[in-house]
Order: structure tokens, then sequence, then C-alpha cells
């Protein structure tokens, strides 16, 4: 499968429509339901799917960094959070720490993370398909399917287990 940013963009933007429609219908389920589904399509895909393949949300997106994290890495930086601070972080227009640059300063050339055991909550969670309500995360994951191809395979699953 090609993971280059471009080609993710591409697919999600030709299949936007369908994506859109399957969300728009997920919204009216219960949460119960839309858990159980994204949680079964999310296990399935990454039974076989394998992050250090793609890595586009480290190329292209920032986590949101908590107070929490600012200082877990900080620590594991050997910095103090107001230098870990300025040197990678930015308020973004909801007043959110987030990376100053793309892609995230931790991504290795093979794709792995500097500071994987110590990472921010939001990429441990990453593409938040596997969490307890996920039905009021549809626009997020509508989003996400822009960037992950993980997300396309879970929408792209669903859809046709939906349209059966």
């Amino acid at each position: 499968m090609n993971y280059s940013t471009d080609s993710i963009k591409s697919k999600a933007t030709q299949k936007s429509k369908i994506y859109k429609k399957l969300t728009t219908s997920l919204k009216l389920e219960k949460d119960q339901k839309v858990d159980q589904l994204f949680h079964h399509a999310h296990e399935a895909v990454f039974e076989e799917f394998d992050c250090l393949q793609c890595a586009n949300c480290c190329k292209t997106t920032s986590p949101v960094f908590t107070e929490r994290d600012i200082e877990r890495i900080a620590l594991h930086l050997k910095v103090r959070p107001v230098t870990f601070i300025g040197q990678y972080l930015m308020r973004d227009e909801e007043a959110d720490w987030v990376l100053k640059q793309s892609p995230c300063a931790f991504l290795e050339p093979d794709n792995t993370c500097r500071i994987y055991s110590h990472r921010p909550v939001a990429c441990k969670t990453y593409p938040h398909t596997n969490r307890k309500k996920v039905r009021q995360l549809m626009d997020l994951t509508l989003k996400n399917s822009l960037i992950c191809p993980a997300v396309q395979l879970m929408l792209d699953s669903l859809e046709q287990n939906m349209s059966k």
C-alpha cells in the first residue's frame, strides 16, 4: 500500500461522501453499538497494519500536549518544562500546546519515535478509534481519515458491514 501523504489524502477525498454518510449514520446509533463496531474494526486493522510503515500522523500533524505530557517529556529529556516548551511547542488557536513544526522533531528516519515510552497521551491513543463513546468523535474520525490509512481501512470495513 502507498503511504505517501498525497495518496492517503487522495483516497480519503475520493471516499469523502461515503465516509461522511457513514459517520453521520453512526452518530445516530447508541454509544455501545458504535463502540463495539469500532473496537472490533480497530483490533482487526491493527492486527495487520504497521504504523512504522506510514507515520503520516507524525509527519503532518501535532498532538495536543497536556501539562503532564510536558513535565514527563521534559524530565525524560533532562530539561526544564519551560525549556522544552520554548524549543518544541507553541499555542494553537484553541490555546493548546502543539508542536512548532512538522514532521515531529522526535520522529526518527525509520519512523520510530525518539520519546516513544514518554510520548504524549494523544499519541498513545491515536487514532482514537478504540476509545469509549467513539460516536462522539465521528468528526475527528472523519478528519483523521485524511491522515491515517488505518482509519480509512476501519471506515471501509464498517461501510461494507453496514451496507450488508
